[in-house]
């Protein structure tokens, strides 16, 4: 059992053992399902994780950042059957889709936890068994509303009209089933407590009240078991049960940290934060506490519920073609850049608006105008008027001291907005600074300096500025690493910002002397009228792609589609596939032979309606097993996007089985 005095006694110990030693900080994403093509709400979660490990790494502190990908449940099973794929293929397949777009992003994760690997099963078939030793998990019957996209039953009382999920909107399914269920109504009380007594341990404000609410309300038992599934972690010792998603899923965070013995677990579990989407705060905010308080352990230092994108204010849609591909904008406007606008453009935590024009304004503004203006500026009057080496700066004048005061001010101001997740208050708060530098410039007139051979001035206000900019390049490493690198590198400094830290950082720490490497501008203008050419007509060639609510894949030649073998076959029988509530064992002809083949269509047809059509097969698809069942061959269909009916292919009119289909 969980005890909130004993918990902050505890807490206090460890607050004191940190105090002697190297402060340590684990920040977590959620962990992706591995059948989503990664968008920009991905990206957004990891790019603000990854900006906050970064800026802790550069404060001094030893940093665990985690991300991954969640491949269970029966959401991936469907997706995997449709595909003719096992569950296991398509999330060896579709993971790598992620992993490629953290190194395009710039992420600097130190794991990526996937849950089909060992280490996660062990962890949660260990914690599965403690908490069932010591009576925290029972067996009994669920009866409910089930939502398979979202992977969670619906309360009777949310449930939309026409049997709809409220979060996602899809159709739900009614089951029945015999299930392990946690003990959560055991630890209200304490939780709540918990709340009460942390008020960022949930965050933002307004998530915070939801959550709160939520469990003043009252907690039921959650299920966290199914027995219409088999794609997930067995039940320990009853393997007709699989473990629930969301149970498996939440375990990640502690997986990564080796639990029960390994040494993260000491280390970085007590400053544990999660990052995730404002959708799925309640397990994060009332399952996973009260199951790592059962444990023993203490609840997540905070929760942040962030808000939702919608693109020019419509909903992000695949049928609409205006999903935002994270991948499209790094190739068109650099990965800098797009972490910048993403964290600049909306507080965190609020839903935003996704607009290119409005990323370019930002480019144009803050980026070239703002910030390479002020670098390329500076270096020019270094190189003009001191050959290119930094002086030493002498008398300090009232103008100099107030840009000084304010560049402290900003270090501190960015420490506190880092630490409630305000990045676009970080980041005002460094552009102030930029602006101070170029109205410095615009104040002092250095140029006017050099021309009157006013020494002394000159050389302080060069070293005021490079100043500013070496603070600046610091204060934006987190956010824009190679942009950080690439001022470093021009102001002639060593190393690189990251090696400096920020927690011991002092005005006037700009080695005089130092020789500048003045390079390519930092960010060209983008000329507005030519970017609207340039946008217009890749839009058109979406909308010629997009004119059905398919994916497009690339463009093929001839000879690869004749490398597909399409005939006509005719279904002779039809029956289910044991122990997989979504597959059919098709046995068809194709006149000269006959085949067998599995597919995840049972959900729209009763075999009664199969036998006999003719529908068109691929036949040269190299066999899988499916469900203990080889499946030869691949029927072709056709589905809405919300998975609510399906089509198979046929011809028209009687074809003899076996003709090839061009």
């Amino acid at each position: 059992m969980f005890y909130f005095e004993e918990y902050l006694e505890k807490r206090f110990v460890w607050e004191e053992t940190q105090m002697q030693g190297k402060k340590n900080f684990y920040i977590t994403t959620p962990i992706y399902y591995v059948n989503d093509i990664p968008h920009i709400g991905h990206a957004y979660t990891t790019i603000a994780a990854d900006v906050i490990a970064r800026y802790k790494r550069m404060c001094g502190y030893d940093v665990l950042f985690c991300t991954g990908t969640d491949e269970h449940g029966q959401k991936i099973q469907r997706s995997a059957d449709v595909k003719g794929l096992t569950a296991q293929e398509l999330a060896d397949r579709t993971v790598e889709n992620f992993k490629d777009l953290w190194k395009v992003l710039n992420i600097s994760h130190d794991d990526f936890i996937r849950t089909t690997e060992k280490r996660h099963e062990d962890t949660v078939k260990s914690i599965f068994n403690q908490l069932m030793a010591q009576g925290d998990i029972y067996k009994g019957k669920y009866e409910g509303w089930y939502c398979v996209p979202c992977e969670t039953y619906v309360p009777q009382n949310s449930i939309s009209e026409n049997n709809t999920c409220p979060d996602c909107g899809r159709p739900l399914e009614k089951m029945t089933e015999e299930s392990y269920f946690l003990k959560i109504s055991k630890y209200e009380k304490q939780l709540l407590e918990y709340y009460e007594n942390n008020l960022k341990a949930v965050m933002p404000k307004a998530r915070y009240n939801e959550i709160v609410s939520f469990i003043r309300s009252g907690l039921r038992d959650q299920s966290i078991s199914r027995t219409s599934i088999t794609w997930g972690i067995p039940v320990p010792g009853d393997e007709e049960h699989v473990i629930y998603v969301w149970f498996d899923a939440l375990i990640n965070y502690l997986t990564v940290c080796g639990y029960p013995d390994g040494d993260y677990v000491s280390r970085f579990w007590p400053e544990v934060r999660h990052l995730v989407g404002k959708d799925i705060i309640r397990f994060h905010c009332v399952v996973w506490p009260i199951m790592v308080m059962a444990l023993g352990l203490n609840p997540p230092v905070s929760v942040f519920g962030h808000g939702w994108w919608t693109v020019e204010g419509d909903k992000m849609s695949k049928s609409k073609g205006n999903v935002v591909d994270p991948f499209e904008m790094v190739s068109l406007y650099g990965v800098d850049p797009f972490r910048y606008f993403l964290l600049r453009e909306v507080p965190f935590g609020l839903d935003g608006d996704f607009s290119e024009k409005a990323m370019v304004n930002r480019i144009n503004s803050d980026l070239a105008n703002d910030l390479g203006n002020l670098l390329n500026r500076t270096l020019q009057m270094v190189e003009k008027f001191r050959k290119g080496t930094v002086p030493a700066y002498s008398k300090m004048s009232e103008l100099d001291d107030l840009v000084k005061k304010t560049c402290e001010e900003t270090f501190e101001n960015v420490d506190n907005y880092m630490n409630d997740f305000a990045f676009d208050e970080a980041l005002k708060s460094i552009w102030m600074l930029v602006s101070r530098g170029n109205k410095y410039i615009d104040e002092t007139m250095p140029w006017k300096l050099g021309k009157e051979e006013e020494v002394d001035r000159l050389d302080t206000v060069l070293y005021v500025l490079c100043e500013v900019l070496r603070s600046s390049a610091l204060l934006i490493a987190p956010f824009m690493p190679n942009t950080s690198e690439r001022m470093w590198e021009q102001l002639g400094l060593e190393d690189t910002p990251f090696s400096s830290n920020l927690s011991n950082n002092k005005w006037g720490m700009f080695p005089s002397g130092t020789r500048v490497k003045k390079g390519s501008v930092l960010y060209p203008r983008i000329d507005i009228e030519e970017w609207k050419e340039r946008k217009k007509k890749r839009d058109m060639e979406k909308s010629v792609t997009m004119s059905d609510p398919g994916n497009h894949e690339a463009q093929i030649e001839i000879k690869d589609f004749a490398n597909v073998e399409l005939r006509v076959a005719q279904i002779l029988d039809v029956e289910p596939v044991k122990k997989a509530d979504k597959l059919y064992k098709i046995e068809i002809t194709l006149g000269y032979e006959t085949r067998t083949i599995v597919s995840g269509i049972r959900k729209f047809f009763d075999p009664a309606d199969l036998i006999g059509e003719k529908i068109i097969v691929v036949c040269n698809l190299k066999p899988a097993k499916l469900r203990g069942v080889e499946s030869n061959g691949m029927l072709l269909a056709a589905g809405t996007e919300d998975d609510s009916s399906l089509a198979l292919l046929v011809p028209n009119i009687d074809i003899p089985n076996g003709t090839r289909v061009s």
